[in-house]
């Protein structure tokens, strides 16, 4: 490739995203090693001890992420792309709205914090109207209260506006 083609290149090359997540699933990796080792990876009187199975897990997804790693360290030089400009504002447009969301949900509670996500994303992005939207983004939560709740028993973080209903 030319240097006159590299200057109009718009594209984000997949070196930096490939070795970001490979290093970070090293240390995850990493950590699963270290906190199998603390509970034991040998076998007891009665089988497998407790970080047996997630120590190899581990092991498996350290060399995975590692050769991931140096691939790409050793192929530093070569351009290849990972997604162009345009299309990391897409995704940017989804992201934050997506981390504002697991934000909200310490301190609004699950429930409140989808009905909000839903109701953003219907109205921003799917340019729906207020009727459908409100009814989509109260009627989702709500069936998902019942089943997680009510059904299964399993309950989901709560934030003040349950407590004030008395869920």
């Amino acid at each position: 490739m030319s240097e006159a083609a590299d200057e109009k290149d718009d594209s984000v090359g997949v070196r930096w995203p490939e070795l970001a997540v490979a290093l970070l699933l090293m240390a995850l990796a990493g950590l699963v090693i270290t906190d199998s080792i603390r509970v034991g990876t040998g076998w007891g009187d009665d089988g497998p001890r407790s970080g047996y199975f997630p120590f190899y897990i581990g092991l498996a997804l350290l060399l995975s992420a590692g050769w991931v790693a140096a691939k790409q360290l050793l192929r530093w030089r070569v351009h290849e792309p990972f997604a162009e400009r345009g299309q990391l504002t897409s995704v940017w447009a989804i992201l934050w709205p997506m981390a504002i969301y697991v934000g909200l949900i310490f301190p609004l509670g699950i429930y409140v914090a989808s009905a909000l996500l839903i109701a953003y994303f219907m109205l921003r992005h799917g340019k729906h109207g207020v009727a459908l939207t409100a009814a989509v983004a109260l009627g989702v939560p709500l069936t998902f209260f019942l089943v997680f709740e009510r059904w299964f028993l399993v309950a989901l973080p709560k934030g003040p506006l349950e407590a004030l209903f008395g869920f």
